[in-house]
């Protein structure tokens, strides 16, 4: 007789949390269940809000140098437990081997990097307008605020959405990503080991069916002080009205259209190799993922030639076909190249009609245009569109043409060109010689437009302390 699934419980104040219902977790891989996973209800809810409510004082007051120590043994710990950590991106969310040791990698150079940040925050002591009295301005914590994470890059979203919070002196209710709740419990799991104080982190998670009550629920308690939420734009329009209506802050890192400009001076065999990694890296489910190469006219015929081998180099045929998170993916992805072809699309690479399941190969179009649907819609797959262009005008043209504006790339050996383009992107980031995909702790990390509002990354911290001015008499 088979051995039923484990179910992995909660992990309120410091402790597994079981629920009176679960959910299960499967394979995109093989459509297997992997484990179950604990569903909280409302009164769940209440005790992560009341745990992480009655710690906010005491890891408010905590001397930087004790948290410092606290994330840095957290890293070790995650360092330690790759090979856990990485089995389980894997079986969750069907992610490659590699692209599972990046995340992991980066996620315990993020803890390093902020542990180094916490004692940069400063108040202020500005010249006051009347003689005899004097000011200070305090940078202070919010107090508890609510992260919700998806499942693409579970360890690195993860961690940014609640280490930044927590150096600067909130607690943190996590919401874990449905499809990979597993790999929030392992970076929950590693901060309390390091020795987070009980309550200050709070794993909390839902069934699908469960979503939109329990996150309305949380947003609208008096305990959260403010949200972040990473994800698509459609969800993110759902938690910006509802933070907004409770008058609550809210980071939103949302989805994206990347753009990558080839310009007729570029290396075409760089950009080529760029593109598509930038394009396919994780089956294009990256929100900085490349979706549309912007080519000059004059180099079309030559980067056509060199992007093929790249793309053939990265995804060889007969190679283990990328996995997408659902087979809901894949169908998009068809349904939107299909338009596209029957609107006069041509595929420079791939089979559009391709994918099995959560499975699909990269696809190659040519000559997307505004009456087809790829052209607004983020894949958010393996597929990518090349379209051409005759000069830098209308480059930033097509490259703006979109709601989004998240990541974008310039590829020219020109570097006056490339700064002149890349201040006219609409875009949170410009690449230069580089792929789309590129995130680091020490770079301001988020998008403008429909990729919503707010900075992870190096000014991270001041998104999570609000000032005091406090005056008196000498």
């Amino acid at each position: 007789m088979a051995s039923q699934p484990p179910t992995y419980p909660l992990l309120i104040n410091n402790k597994p949390h079981s629920t009176s219902n679960s959910f299960p977790v499967s394979s995109p891989a093989t459509g297997e269940i992997l484990h179950n996973f604990s569903s909280a209800s409302t009164s769940d809810i209440d005790a992560a809000l009341q745990a992480a409510q009655s710690s906010f004082p005491a890891w408010k007051r905590l001397p930087p140098p004790k948290k410092r120590d606290i994330f840095l043994r957290a890293a070790d710990l995650l360092t330690a437990r790759t090979d856990e950590l990485k089995k389980t991106m894997v079986q969750e969310t069907g992610a490659a081997a590699a692209w599972a040791d990046f995340n992991i990698e980066l996620t315990a150079d993020m803890l390093r990097d902020v542990a180094g940040r916490i004692s940069s925050l400063q108040g202020s002591i500005p010249t006051t307008s009347e003689e005899g009295v004097s000011a200070l301005v305090l940078k202070e914590p919010f107090g508890v605020a609510l992260a919700i994470a998806p499942w693409n890059a579970p360890y690195v979203l993860g961690m940014r959405s609640m280490l930044f919070p927590l150096a600067a002196g909130n607690a943190v209710i996590l919401k874990a990503p449905e499809s990979s709740p597993l790999c929030s419990y392992h970076l929950v799991q590693a901060l309390h080991d390091a020795g987070l104080p009980a309550g200050v982190l709070n794993l909390v998670a839902h069934r699908v069916q469960d979503a939109a009550s329990i996150t309305r629920y949380l947003i609208e308690s008096l305990v959260i002080k403010k949200i972040n939420f990473t994800g698509s734009t459609a969800v993110g329009r759902i938690i910006g009205e509802l933070a907004g209506r409770n008058l609550k802050p809210v980071l939103l890192e949302l989805g994206g259209k990347a753009p990558a400009i080839v310009c007729d001076d570029a290396d075409l065999e760089l950009a080529a190799k760029e593109c598509a990694v930038g394009a396919f890296l994780h089956a294009g489910q990256i929100c900085m993922s490349t979706e549309r190469i912007i080519v000059f006219e004059k180099v079309l015929a030559e980067f056509e030639v060199a992007f093929k081998k790249a793309v053939a180099d990265f995804a060889p045929e007969g190679s283990a076909k990328p996995v997408l998170i659902n087979a809901v993916g894949v169908q998009k992805n068809k349904k939107l190249l299909e338009d596209a072809v029957g609107k006069g699309a041509r595929i420079l690479h791939g089979d559009p009609k391709a994918g099995e399941g959560a499975s699909m190969m990269p696809v190659v179009v040519v000559g997307t245009k505004k009456e087809m649907d790829l052209y607004y819609t983020e894949s958010f797959g393996p597929t990518v569109s090349v379209m051409v262009v005759q000069n830098e005008e209308e480059a930033l043209e097509l490259a703006n043409d979109t709601e989004y504006g998240l990541s974008a790339a310039v590829f020219t050996k020109d570097l006056g060109r490339a700064l002149r383009i890349a201040r006219g992107i609409e875009s949170g980031a410009v690449h230069v010689n580089g792929m789309t995909v590129h995130d680091e702790t020490a770079l301001p990390h988020g998008g403008v437009k429909s990729s919503g509002y707010g900075r992870f990354g190096a000014s991270g911290l001041e998104e999570w302390v609000r000032t005091k001015t406090v005056t008196f008499k000498d």
